[in-house]
């Protein structure tokens, strides 16, 4: 009887290990659909708004499509007396320049932190990492201060160095582990072949270093690109002075808010950043692995 029950009974087959069952498999996918439609939802209702008449763009009974155009961009574009290209060069120069000057200076500080070793190197590490956490209101004071002392309280490039003491600090700290990742023994075939420091950080550690350079940068881009506070304090008040993200504010009035120019001018300023994003995207996700291996 025995020997009859163990011939009969099914196997037990174990699950392998990483495996779901169905409804594990199905709670997580409906998990992450309804986590994507809440994600997107609020720039897709943005976009259908940008097309809106401002009556139509808030209704008690909204509608997808409810006398929509292209009327909009075409004031954006055209109006504000023709500033919005002043605000578009503006912000195009000012978050190049931060990109620029923020990857270079955060490659050479993570490579020297990374390579050499020198007395204060990791409270230098210590020092970036504390910087991050003040937050932008409590540093408008002090930095206004010094760019007021320095003369640059009003121009572009003082709005640029202060963006750079934000982005610097991220993108060293960030780089530094990158740099970890690379083998030394490239840098000492460099110096057997008679090329300097600068010269093997430059010929060969560099163009290695691909993946986290264009996470620094976009990191950097969009430090400079939609920042506002910033912009507000440290520019100047003339209109032509201002950046896409601050120039926003003329469709904010006070007793009535231009929310389909609003909306229309959201998009137009998230376009060149999207364009930054789908240049650097196969360079991301490694970047952000390799610095986060080591620190």
């Amino acid at each position: 009887m025995t020997m009859t029950l163990q011939a009969t009974a099914k196997p037990v087959v174990a699950a392998k290990r990483g495996q779901r069952s169905r409804a594990a498999s199905f709670g997580l996918h409906a998990a992450l659909v309804v986590a994507s439609v809440i994600a997107v939802f609020p720039v897709f209702w943005v976009l259908v708004t940008s097309f809106k008449p401002d009556e139509r763009a808030i209704e008690p009974s909204p509608q997808l499509v409810n006398n929509s155009s292209l009327d909009n961009y075409v004031d954006v574009v055209s109006g504000a007396e023709g500033s919005f290209g002043y605000w578009f060069a503006n912000s195009v120069l000012i978050a190049l320049l931060t990109t620029v000057i923020a990857v270079f200076l955060s490659a050479t500080t993570g490579y020297a932190v990374s390579r050499f070793r020198f007395p204060g190197s990791r409270p230098l590490l210590v020092s970036f990492l504390v910087v991050q956490m003040f937050p932008f209101a409590v540093l408008i004071v002090p930095l206004f201060n010094v760019l007021l002392a320095l003369g640059l309280q009003g121009t572009s490039i003082g709005l640029v160095l202060v963006y750079c003491t934000t982005a610097v600090p991220f993108c060293t700290y960030m780089l530094k582990g990158y740099f970890d990742t690379i083998p030394t023994d490239i840098d000492e075939s460099g110096r057997v072949d008679g090329l300097s420091p600068f010269g093997v950080f430059w010929r060969l550690v560099l163009p290695l270093a691909r993946p986290g350079l264009a996470v620094t940068a976009f990191y950097a881009f969009l430090t400079a690109w939609g920042e506002v506070a910033f912009a507000s304090a440290f520019l100047s008040a003339e209109d032509t002075s201002k950046t896409l993200a601050v120039g926003l504010q003329v469709f904010v009035q006070q007793n009535r808010v231009e929310w389909g120019h609003l909306a229309a001018a959201s998009i137009l300023v998230a376009i060149p950043a999207v364009i930054v994003f789908y240049l650097v995207q196969r360079f991301l996700v490694a970047g952000l692995a390799a610095g986060a291996v080591k620190g």
